[in-house]
């Protein structure tokens, strides 16, 4: 006969039922003797009762909440509504901590940071009692990190991204967080604007909780874990104030438990097929070219064969069908209230795979029938885009990047697609800076400028320090862009004619390192070609005369990171945790 507490179910904690021996979780809280009753006890110095124990799904619930990360800082709240849902269908959900990767506040990047993060959620994952998991990103690079961790670890996983800011308002127009800071840096150094008026403006532009509110990176991952399928429908979108983010939350958690019954993991919903309609949704919402990196990195994790150059060949035709900054002219409250990527979605059609799993168990085709546009403003129909087909990212290859580079198409100005001009070199975006209001600046409209020793290794973490203002004395002239080439990332929330991740980058000895000023450049984005005007010998003579730049550190991670991460082109993970791992530990030593 078992002994029962007035406040308890009246069922043994260390049931042997198959339901219980059946769950991951079993391993701990089923177990007989010390370890099981250590497992048990020290859970219930939280005030659970004995019934959590039962063999119900224990679910994780990782959140990226820091102060530190403004984007991330309502995730608690975000996280009290997935428990109530987890709670709902029956589960046992317990929050954790993962690193925070806020790009606003973090020095030298986030990115530097994004494969400690993956690494330290995929090890968490795996070292305790979760049968599932409900993953809370907001910032940028905490959504693939978070992807990274799940895709290695294997178990049944769900995203749940924090949701963009309410629009900006500064002067009687709406403002995009990130695209406004770029246009108001150059309207200061070309005396528009002053510094009093952009103390007043920042904070018109942040208003709410959440990310960005325009198709930066946040935004962009956002739409790509929901296009992928990881995400529920309309989760991108939803404001992180308005109350159907915290609904869409509660949902989630009631999903993971179908999840975990069925053991709908992340491999079976991130084939190779769901990873063409991601690339063809960012091509058609004008998104980051940060998704480029992210997106290999995660089906790295997958095996899920994928190269740089599917998100050119891919897209040739996809038109760009949304009109939101920093392609276009609304944000993602508008798009939200226009309805959402279920829309983008709907409108594409044929363009994707129709039965493509989603965490929803329903496939891309089931989830967005009917799914309605209400502003065609917006998001326009397919017959008359924003933007023609074939203007979303292009690869670019030549001496220059023989491994390839990328440039944001709808982003660009047409003018500067095709364009052949001398060079200006700086090794640091610092460099630049430090004379970049030098009104005797050798440059004019034409000048190409090159910045380097900016990718993964060199800065290291390879910076959004690619689209750097204009010379203010072009500024002044009413000069709008210049075509910039860098072995670094831009926001996705920046505009310009900027050629990116150049690999292999300059620290690495890549052709970039060997550009000297007063060379020619050629770019040519529909030949999708990249051409530094040098002969091969000359440039043989400057291998060789080149030397390697020194080790930024020689301790702690950076020094982990700079020895082990890859190029660009295949997505800057470490090379030692491309692939999966799986969910098995080690023996409890309790």
């Amino acid at each position: 006969m078992t002994t029962s507490s007035p406040h308890s179910s009246g069922r043994p904690a260390t049931s042997g039922s198959s339901a219980t021996s059946g769950r991951r979780s079993a391993t701990w809280f089923a177990a007989t003797g010390r370890a099981g009753m250590n497992h048990r006890s020290w859970m219930r110095s939280q005030g659970f009762t004995s019934e959590v124990f039962d063999g119900r799904p224990v679910i994780g619930i990782a959140t990226t909440w820091s102060e530190l990360a403004p984007c991330n800082v309502h995730l608690h709240r975000v996280a009290e509504s997935v428990k109530r849902g987890v709670w709902q269908a029956g589960g046992f959900p317990l929050e954790f901590p993962a690193m925070a990767l806020g790009e606003t506040l973090l020095r030298p990047t986030a990115m530097l940071y994004r494969n400690l993060l993956a690494m330290e959620a995929e090890e968490l994952i795996r070292a305790n009692p979760l049968d599932g998991v409900v993953l809370l990103s907001g910032c940028d690079k905490t959504t693939p990190g978070l992807l990274m961790a799940a895709s290695s670890v294997g178990l049944p996983a769900i995203m749940v991204t924090g949701g963009p800011k309410l629009n900006g308002k500064y002067q009687g127009t709406d403002v995009g967080s990130g695209t406004a800071v770029w246009r108001w840096e150059e309207d200061l150094l070309a005396g528009r604007m002053t510094q009093e008026e952009c103390a007043f403006a920042e904070g018109c532009m942040s208003r709410s909780d959440g990310h960005c509110m325009t198709m930066g990176t946040a935004s962009t991952m956002a739409s790509m874990a929901e296009a992928l399928g990881m995400q529920l429908p309309y989760s991108a979108s939803w404001p992180a104030v308005d109350s159907r983010r915290y609904e869409t939350a509660q949902r989630a958690g009631q999903v993971i438990i179908d999840m975990v019954e069925n053991d709908l993991t992340p491999a079976k919903i991130m084939t190779r097929e769901a990873f063409e309609n991601a690339i063809k949704v960012n091509a058609a919402i004008g998104g980051s070219t940060n998704a480029v990196i992210h997106l290999l990195a995660i089906a790295g994790r997958l095996g899920v064969p994928l190269r740089l150059d599917d998100f050119d060949t891919l897209i040739r035709d996809v038109p760009t069908l949304v009109n939101l900054q920093p392609s276009g002219k609304y944000l993602m409250e508008d798009f939200c209230y226009a309805g959402g990527l279920p829309a983008v979605m709907r409108e594409l059609g044929g363009l994707l795979h129709a039965g493509a799993l989603t965490v929803t168990g329903k496939t891309v085709a089931e989830n967005v029938a009917d799914a309605p546009c209400w502003n065609r403003d917006v998001i326009m129909p397919i017959d008359s885009p924003f933007q023609e087909a074939g203007t979303g990212t292009a690869v670019l290859r030549g001496n220059l990047a023989p491994d390839g580079a990328v440039i944001k198409q709808s982003a660009a100005s047409p003018h500067l697609l095709k364009h052949r001009g001398r060079v200006l070199v700086f090794d640091s975006p610092e460099a630049y800076y430090a004379v970049a209001a030098d009104a005797d600046l050798d440059v004019d409209e034409n000048t190409v400028l090159v910045i380097r020793y900016c990718g993964p290794k060199g800065y290291p973490g390879m910076p959004e320090t690619a689209n750097v203002p204009l010379p203010a004395k072009l500024l002044k002239r009413g000069v709008k862009d210049m075509v910039r080439i860098c072995d670094g990332r831009m926001s996705g929330t920046a505009y310009g004619t900027v050629v990116l991740h150049v690999a292999p980058e300059a620290a690495a000895g890549g052709p970039l390192a060997m550009v000297a000023t007063g060379d020619w450049i050629t770019i040519d984005v529909p030949a999708r070609a990249l051409t530094l005007e040098v002969p091969d010998d000359e440039l043989a003579l400057r291998r060789a005369a080149w030397t390697p730049p020194p080790r930024p550190v020689t301790r702690g991670w950076t020094w982990l990171y700079t020895e082990h991460v890859q190029q660009a082109d295949t997505g800057c993970d470490l090379d030692f945790l491309i692939g999966a791992s799986g969910s098995e530990v080690g023996r409890d030593s309790h």
